[in-house]
């Protein structure tokens, strides 16, 4: 994954802490026994993947390039023999 931009937008990274966040607060809730509260949490959760999504469609995610898997072609790879137990 060190070649490609995976999750290295200010989309991602919005969406994210938004959700855990709301995570964290879910969990906290859960402790407190108080349902409501855990539920208002989980739609945060919800919320940080909308707007994780609405800013990659506002242009602040992943290019559609970068989304590919990166192809190192011009890199040799190198064969490795299957290790042999001695005995």
């Amino acid at each position: 994954m060190a070649g490609s931009s995976h999750g290295h937008t200010p989309a991602a990274w919005t969406g994210v802490i938004i959700a855990f966040i709301g995570f964290c607060a879910a969990g906290a809730f859960v402790v407190l026994a108080q349902p409501v509260g855990f539920w208002v949490s989980m739609g945060v959760v919800c919320l940080g993947g909308v707007a994780g999504g609405v800013m990659r469609a506002m242009g602040m995610g992943a290019p559609k390039s970068a989304s590919e898997p990166l192809v190192m072609a011009d890199r040799p790879t190198a064969n490795r023999e299957a290790a042999v137990a001695k005995g």
